[in-house]
């Protein structure tokens, strides 16, 4: 069982990073949540906790081993539990991670299906039933969104933006996860406006 990695960060893409370490080159796959800070250490060392699962066919004796790696110990401890609802893999609950672990964990506690909804890969179905299999379980992992850690601090053009989303109708918890999203398609230092947009176009598709 591989439980952590150091290593180089060589190259970022969305979901997957290569780590260099030592002479071994290794892809370890993340949760969208983790991608800008990623980016912004493209080159630098950096320690990931690990998990290692089997993807593939297994009937057919089709299976390839892949690395899973979280920036936080008590992220991977979040991801495996929410591989264990019905019908959420590990890939699917890579992307869904879109939002800081403690405001899931908060939303699941809540019951709040319309925060889960608007996480990718999360359905009307899916959030309930994650809703149903997980509440009452993640109390420890959503006190840092009670106490209001964990949550990145924003710059006015991002203030500006969720002030804006607020403005028309969405809850402020809902504009603060499009403007997650929205932060991986628009470059750091663009005006609100371009992250209005973008987090329009996420809310809209």
């Amino acid at each position: 069982m591989i439980s952590g990695l150091r290593g180089t960060i060589s190259h970022v893409e969305t979901g997957r990073v290569q780590l260099q370490v030592g002479p071994v080159l290794c892809e370890v796959l993340t949760p969208a949540v983790d991608e800008p800070a990623l980016r912004a250490r493209l080159g630098q060392e950096a320690a990931f906790h690990t998990l290692l699962y089997l993807e593939g066919d297994a009937a057919r004796g089709n299976l390839e081993p892949r690395l899973v790696g979280f920036l936080r110990a008590e992220d991977r401890a979040f991801f495996d539990l929410f591989v264990t609802v019905k019908g959420i893999g590990p890939r699917r609950a890579l992307r869904a991670l879109a939002a800081p672990v403690a405001r899931i964990a908060s939303a699941i506690e809540a019951r709040d299906s319309r925060f889960l909804v608007g996480l990718p890969e999360i359905g009307k179905r899916t959030a309930e039933q994650v809703i149903a299999e997980l509440a009452g379980k993640l109390k420890d992992f959503a006190v840092a969104a009670e106490t209001g850690e964990e949550r990145p601090e924003l710059s006015n053009d991002e203030q500006e933006a969720v002030a804006a989303l607020v403005a028309l109708g969405e809850r402020r918890s809902d504009a603060e996860l499009l403007l997650e999203r929205a932060r991986r398609a628009v470059p750091a230092g663009r005006p609100a406006a371009d992250l209005v947009r973008e987090m329009l176009r996420i809310r809209n598709a």
